[in-house]
């Protein structure tokens, strides 16, 4: 069974939010690049991937969208996908000042 889960900040950069899960977590992100999702951060753990990104990402007519139009006020996201339910890193991340879980 897959777990996703989503957070979204309005108080850190992506690059500060990289900074908080990579102390928390012991992660080591990598950035990217993608026509879909603009410049995001992605760390990948033997059991699954943690990605952090901004909300605003390139349209294709020039104006930014939203990757979660739902959630206006989060300028960064941060994705997870883990192989099982481990409450652990939640419970880690839940503990990033200003990082609120989305669903």
């Amino acid at each position: 069974m897959t777990d996703h889960h989503t957070y979204g900040t309005s108080t850190h950069t992506a690059d500060e939010l990289v900074r908080l899960v990579s102390d928390r977590l012991g992660l080591v992100f990598t950035k990217r690049e993608s026509d879909y999702r603009g410049v995001y951060h992605l760390a990948d753990s033997l059991d699954g991937e943690i990605a952090i990104q901004p909300n605003p990402i390139p349209g294709d007519d020039g104006e930014d969208d939203l990757y979660l139009p739902e959630h206006p006020e989060a300028r960064v996201i941060l994705l997870t996908t883990t192989e099982a339910l481990d409450p652990g890193p939640q419970m880690r991340l839940g503990a990033v000042e200003g990082l609120i879980r989305l669903s």
